[in-house]
């Protein structure tokens, strides 16, 4: 019996110490069931405690991977992560919109755990622009979220606030994920234009987060391309997020994985 799993492609960066980017990509995409597809936009030389050097692909390079997914599979969801630079980001927009992809979810990864800067200054205004508009979900950290508003987030009302700012760049879904930055921990936002809907999670003390966004964000999009609402899942990756963190590992010298298949270690 053959099964045919939906298919999902990640277009983001590459991390040799396998905790985020694209790796935190195909394996949180594989263990929300579907078929993860990559397509690298830049390798970054990364472990759990810095990012020591990042060498972007040529936008030619980038186009192809992506012509070579689209002219194979059904892509039933995208999710980018680090793009890098505005020539990146403008070669994905342009890459995507003859696609017309429906469940497009951007992460607008914009700096390291470590602090390292993984989206420079002139790309943000590219990803405003260019890419936001086509999103289904945009899904910023508070960071992220305060750089894209303009609106320094300590709370949820102000949480709110920015969630309108940002929905004003053409997205139709923003969630801000506060993470344990905003009073309400491990409290996230998502608003569609209309309405607000909060997700309450239990925060869970470890340093062991690395790469939380791209699995939360890739979760999501699994889910979208299963056929779930943008509400129901946003849920069910929070839900996998926060088990993922529960069982998170304490490798390498810095801040550690998420563990994407906490799953299997139960069986």
């Amino acid at each position: 019996m053959t099964t045919t799993l939906k298919q999902v492609l990640t277009i983001a960066g590459s991390d040799s110490g396998g905790g985020a980017g694209i790796q935190a990509d195909i394996k949180a995409m594989s263990a929300n069931g579907v078929f993860a597809m990559s397509v690298i936009t830049a390798i970054t030389a990364q472990n759990t405690e810095e990012v020591t050097d990042i060498f972007e692909l040529p936008p030619s390079v980038i186009a192809a991977q992506i012509d070579a997914v689209f002219d194979d599979f059904e892509v039933a969801a995208v999710k980018t992560g680090m793009l890098s630079s505005a020539t990146i980001v403008e070669t994905v927009a342009k890459m995507l919109k003859p696609q017309e992809v429906v469940n497009l979810v951007v992460d607008p990864v914009m700096i390291s755990k470590s602090g390292h800067t993984l989206l420079k200054p002139d790309a943000i205004e590219a990803v405003k622009k260019q890419l936001f508009p086509l999103a289904l979900l945009v899904t910023p950290n508070v960071h992220e979220a305060q750089q894209l508003s303009g609106i320094r987030i300590t709370s949820l009302a102000e949480a709110r606030r920015a969630a309108k700012v940002i929905h004003g760049f053409g997205c139709q879904h923003v969630l801000i994920k506060g993470g344990h930055l905003i009073a309400e921990r491990a409290t996230d936002l998502l608003y569609d234009g209309r309405f607000f809907h909060v997700y309450k999670g239990e925060f869970i003390e470890t340093p062991h987060t690395h790469g939380t966004g791209c699995t939360y964000a890739s979760a999501i999009a699994a889910h979208l391309a299963r056929g779930s609402s943008v509400v129901d899942a946003v849920q069910s990756a929070k839900t996998y997020v926060t088990e993922a963190i529960r069982h998170s590992l304490a490798i390498g010298h810095g801040s550690g994985p998420t563990n994407h298949f906490y799953f299997l270690a139960e069986r």
